[in-house]
C-alpha cells in the first residue's frame, strides 16, 4: 500500500507545516499503515486505531516535543512512534534490538515519560508542568489517559494533588480522558457507569444534536460548535473532575478533527489544569476491531488484514494460563469458599470461563491491584478462600498490601502469578524478574515454582489447601506439553524431587548437582544429560527443602541453581543462605536472570542470551568448575 503524505512526515514538525486541510488524510494514511505494520509484526492493535486522530491533532496543536507528552500504558503509542521519526524501524516493532512496544525515553525525545503500567500519566504530567514553572518556562504537558486506567487509586491521587495550588503555582497541565468505553476486558465499576450516564444524558444530547441541527450549513455552525464546550455547563451538572479543581470541557468525539483540533487550541492558551473528555472506539476504523475489541486488543502474530485474526490450523499447547483456569473452575466446584479476582485482566489470566460459570464467585475490581489484595484479606477474613490472578509485575503494585494486610495477618489468600519470568515482546515493563525474591523475604509467605503444567495445577491446589498466603508462579505461554491429571493432590510441603542422579564416577571427576527451581527444569535436566550431573526439581523456594539441599551437600562436590527470576535475592540466594546457616562450605554457583532489565524480544532468544537455555547452562558450569580441578578437563575437551 502506498502513503504518499505519510512518508513525507518524518518528524511532527513536517505535520505542523501542512495545511488542516490535509490532516485528515494524514490520518487515514496513518491508520492504514497500522493496520499493515501490525499485521506483518503482531503487537497491540485496536488501542492504536482508536488514538489515530488524537496523535495527530495533539503533534498539530501542541509544539512537541518542547511541550510534552505522557501516554498512559503506552501501549496506544504506535502512531505516535510513526509521526515522530521511527516510521522506517516499525518493522522491527517488540524484536530483540528494535523499538520497543511501549514509549521509552531513551528511544526517542518525544518519549518523554517511560510507561508500560497504566495510570502513571498524569503524576508524571503534573511533575513535569510544575517542574517547567519553578523553572520559568512556558511549556505544555498534557497526559492522555483511558477510561480503564481511571479505575486505579493512583489517578486520583494525581487529580486530588494537581488540581490544587503549591505555594501559589499551579502547573499547566491537560489531563486528556481517553474514553473508549474499554480497557482491555470490557470495563466495570462505578466510574464507568457515571462516564456512561454523562456522555449519555438525553437532554445534553439533544441540546448537543438539535442546535448542529438547526445551525448546519449557517455560518454559525462552526461558532456554535466551538461554543459548545462552554455551553455545556447549562445543561450537563457539575463534574467529578471539576470539584479537583480542574476546568472540564466535553464530552467531544475523539474521531473529529474538526472538533478536536479547536478545541485542543484554546486549551493550550489556558493556564492551570484542564480536563479534555473526548470519545474513541477503539479499533476505529477496522471493523473487525470495532466488532470485538477484547480479541482485537492485541495481535499474537502476523495476520492478513482483509482476513482478521484466525484460529491456527494446529491447535496450540496448552499453556499455564489455560492450565490456571480450568484448575479455578474445577476447585470452585469442589470448594464453594473459592472466589476469584483479577484487576482488569480476565481475559490474559484465563478467567472467562470462570466468569461465565461462577459470576457470584467473580470479582473484576479494576485496574487496581492494591484493591485486588485488600478486598481478598477481607474475604479471606470472613472464612472465604480467595485466589488473586494476578500478573507477576502486577504484584509489584501491590507489596505493601501483600506485606500488611495479607502476610502479617496470615491470610489464606492464593496468589496466581501469571507472566512470572521473561515475557519476550512486551519487554522489562511487564516481566516478572522478581516475584521470588519480593516475595521469598516476606514472613508467613509460601512461594512454589512449578515446573510443568501437571505440576502448576498440584501446586495450585496445594496452595489452596494451605491455611496461609501463597504464591504459584507460572510462565507466559505453553510448558513442555505434560498433560495435567484431572486429579488433584497435594504436592509433599515443602519438598523437592531428585529428577536425575549422576552416576558414579562421571566423567567430569566432580559430583555436580543442579538445583533448579520451575520451568527452567527442562534445560537443565539436558545439561544434566551432558554433565552427567545430578538434577534436583527444587518446587518450593519457600519453605525450602533443607534436608534435601544438605543431602545433596553432603554428597556432591558443587551446586548449581538455577531459575528464571533475579539473581538478587533469589531462590538460589535461599539456598545459599541455607548452606550458610548449616555451616557447610562447598561451592555454589548461581544461575539466573542478570541484575539489569532485559529487553523485549523472542523468550527463547533472551533465555539463550541470560545463558538459562542448556547450551548456556552447561556452558556456564564449565567455565565455573573445569579451570577449578584438572579432574574435569575431560569432559570440557569432550565438550569443545
Amino acid at each position: 500500500m502506498e502513503f504518499p503524505l505519510l512518508n513525507t512526515i518524518n518528524d511532527p514538525a513536517d505535520l505542523r507545516r501542512l495545511p488542516r486541510t490535509e490532516l485528515r488524510r494524514v490520518a487515514d494514511e496513518l491508520r492504514a499503515f497500522v493496520v499493515e505494520s501490525v499485521s506483518k509484526t503482531g503487537g497491540h492493535f485496536g488501542s492504536n486505531l482508536g488514538t489515530v486522530e488524537l496523535t495527530v491533532a495533539l503533534h498539530y496543536v501542541y509544539n512537541t516535543p518542547h511541550d510534552r507528552l505522557v501516554w498512559d500504558v503506552g501501549h496506544q503509542t504506535y502512531p505516535h512512534k510513526i509521526l515522530t521519526g521511527r516510521r522506517d524501524r516499525m518493522g522491527t516493532l517488540r524484536q530483540l534490538g528494535g523499538i520497543s512496544g511501549f514509549p521509552r525515553r531513551d528511544e526517542s525525545e518525544y518519549d518523554t515519560f517511560g510507561t508500560g503500567h497504566s495510570s502513571t500519566s498524569i503524576s508524571a504530567a503534573h511533575g513535569m508542568a510544575m517542574a517547567a514553572r519553578l523553572k520559568g518556562e512556558d511549556r505544555r504537558a498534557v497526559a492522555i489517559i483511558g477510561d480503564g486506567s481511571m479505575t486505579a487509586g493512583m489517578a486520583f491521587e494525581a487529580l486530588n494533588n494537581a488540581g490544587v495550588s503549591h505555594g501559589g503555582l499551579m502547573g499547566d497541565l491537560l489531563v486528556i480522558l481517553n474514553d473508549n468505553d474499554m480497557s482491555i476486558s470490557p470495563p466495570v465499576g462505578a466510574l464507568n457507569k457515571y462516564l456512561a450516564r454523562l456522555m449519555s444524558g438525553s437532554f445534553y444530547s439533544a441540546a448537543r444534536e438539535g442546535a448542529k441541527s438547526v445551525l448546519k450549513n449557517t455560518p454559525f455552525y462552526e461558532f456554535a460548535r466551538r461554543f459548545e464546550e462552554h455551553t455545556k455547563g447549562m445543561v450537563v451538572p457539575g463534574t467529578i473532575f471539576e470539584e479537583f479543581g480542574f476546568n472540564y470541557v466535553g464530552p467531544i468525539d475523539g474521531h473529529d478533527l474538526d472538533a478536536l483540533i479547536p478545541t485542543l487550541e484554546n486549551l493550550r492558551e489556558k493556564r492551570g489544569p484542564q480536563f479534555l473528555h473526548i470519545i474513541t472506539r477503539k479499533g476505529a476504523g477496522y471493523k473487525l476491531a470495532e466488532a470485538d475489541p477484547v480479541k482485537y486488543h492485541a495481535a499474537a502474530g502476523k495476520f492478513d488484514p482483509a482476513v482478521g485474526f484466525v484460529k491456527p490450523a494446529t491447535p496450540p499447547k496448552l499453556s499455564f494460563t489455560q492450565v490456571f483456569g480450568d484448575w479455578l473452575c474445577d476447585m470452585a466446584e469442589q470448594d464453594q469458599r473459592l472466589v476469584g479476582i483479577t484487576p482488569a485482566m480476565r481475559e490474559g489470566s484465563g478467567m472467562v470461563e470462570f466468569h461465565k460459570r461462577f459470576p457470584e464467585r467473580y470479582y473484576d475490581v479494576g485496574i487496581a491491584e492494591q484493591h485486588s489484595v485488600t478486598f481478598a484479606a477481607g474475604l479471606a477474613c470472613e472464612g472465604l478462600k480467595p485466589v488473586v490472578a494476578i500478573y507477576s509485575t502486577f504484584l509489584q503494585r501491590a507489596y505493601d498490601q501483600l506485606i500488611h494486610d495479607v502476610a502479617i495477618q496470615n491470610l489464606p489468600v492464593v496468589f496466581a502469578l501469571d507472566r512470572a519470568g521473561l515475557v519476550g515482546a512486551d519487554g522489562a515493563t511487564h516481566a516478572g524478574n522478581y516475584d521470588i525474591a519480593f516475595t521469598r523475604c516476606v514472613p508467613n509467605m509460601a512461594v512454589l515454582t512449578p515446573s510443568d503444567e501437571d505440576e502448576c495445577r498440584q501446586a495450585l491446589y496445594t496452595a489452596f489447601q494451605h491455611n496461609g498466603p501463597a504464591t504459584v508462579r507460572y510462565p507466559r505461554g505453553a510448558g513442555v506439553g505434560v498433560v495435567p491429571r484431572k486429579l488433584m493432590s497435594a504436592l509433599p510441603w515443602g519438598r523437592g524431587e531428585i529428577r536425575r542422579r549422576s552416576s558414579p564416577g562421571a566423567a567430569t571427576g566432580k559430583r555436580i548437582a543442579l538445583l533448579a527451581f520451575g520451568t527452567v527444569l527442562h534445560p537443565a535436566l539436558a545439561a544434566g544429560e551432558r554433565l552427567d550431573a545430578t538434577v534436583v526439581n527444587m518446587r518450593f523456594v519457600k519453605p525450602l527443602d533443607v534436608a534435601l539441599v544438605a543431602e545433596i551437600a553432603r554428597t556432591h562436590d558443587a551446586i548449581v541453581t538455577i531459575e528464571d527470576g533475579c539473581l538478587m535475592g533469589g531462590a538460589g540466594s535461599a539456598v545459599s543462605e541455607c548452606l550458610h546457616e548449616a555451616g557447610i562450605d562447598i561451592p555454589v554457583l548461581q544461575l539466573g536472570l542478570p541484575d539489569e532489565f532485559v529487553e523485549h524480544g523472542d523468550p527463547a532468544k533472551l533465555m539463550a542470551a541470560c545463558g538459562l537455555d542448556a547450551a548456556g547452562i552447561e556452558a556456564s558450569i564449565l567455565r565455573r568448575f573445569a579451570d577449578s580441578a584438572a579432574a574435569i578437563s575431560p569432559l570440557r575437551a569432550a565438550n569443545d
